[in-house]
């Protein structure tokens, strides 16, 4: 099976640490020119030598804080209008701090839906064009297991990945005709710094040992063990490739069997 993926460009969103790094590395391994996008622009750098360790391709890095969608708007179009022709997009995004639903404020709700949900939107529109373009197009929602079933204390998180999932879905029904495909990605319990610092805030809500949260965590997954990135990355990687052009619209978990439906 052939997986390169030379002479393509990818955005991919969050990519100076965690799942969307290990992305924007599996990728460039591919022969991918990577667009970067994240707020520190220093990591940044650091990342983007990084990906010329791999293969020195035309690598480039937007600094956005997705938090500010109007600064998004205005960067990408910059961005555009240099003739970059990206055909595969990552959506990547920080998770919301936990807490209950039933605790959460409006303005909690209309932050984070703009971050992942609006932001995510954007750039999808934004690229759809150069995808019909090209007769070739990928979308990939890094989203949660959550989408499966709600995960306690991640209220808001809960609610903005449905959302994200439900709005794919049905870009990819409108878009498959013209060789686009639009999937989600479900990681379960993967090893980075945002899992660090939820299991670190349920030892502190719980009054225990991080160990002890972490024991208890692991116990609940079937392969006995967290995810790693490079997991997540080699899933993307399969879904950007010619090879899985009639897989479309779909939730693929990858969870070590966490979820308990299929």
């Amino acid at each position: 099976m052939n997986l390169s993926l030379k002479g393509k460009r990818a955005i991919v969103c969050g990519s100076t640490q965690g799942i969307g790094k290990s992305i924007a590395l599996k990728l460039a391994d591919l022969g991918v020119s990577i667009t970067l996008i994240s707020r520190d622009e220093k990591k940044l750098k650091e990342t983007q030598k990084e990906l010329n360790l791999i293969e020195k391709n035309d690598h480039n890095f937007i600094v956005c804080d997705f938090n500010d969608l109007k600064s998004l708007k205005i960067k990408f179009k910059e961005y555009l209008d240099l003739n970059f022709k990206p055909t595969i997009l990552i959506n990547n995004t920080g998770g919301p701090p936990p807490g209950p639903i039933s605790e959460a404020s409006l303005d909690d709700l209309d932050k984070y839906m703009k971050m992942h949900l609006h932001c995510s939107h954007f750039l999808s529109k934004s690229l759809i064009p150069l995808m019909k373009e090209s007769k070739f197009g990928r979308v990939i929602n890094i989203i949660s297991i959550s989408v499966k079933a709600p995960i306690d204390n991640l209220g808001v998180s809960n609610t903005v990945r449905w959302a994200m999932a439900s709005w794919s879905k049905t870009l990819s029904n409108e878009v498959a005709k013209y060789g686009i495909t639009v999937n989600n990605i479900l990681p379960g319990f993967t090893d980075t710094e945002r899992l660090q610092s939820l299991l670190k805030n349920r030892a502190l809500s719980s009054k225990t040992t991080v160990k002890k949260i972490t024991d208890n965590t692991i116990s609940n997954i079937p392969a006995n063990r967290f995810g790693k990135p490079e997991e997540i990355a080699d899933a993307v990687s399969f879904l950007c490739s010619k090879s899985a052009s009639y897989i479309n619209g779909i939730n693929l978990p990858i969870d070590g069997g966490f979820s308990k439906s299929l």
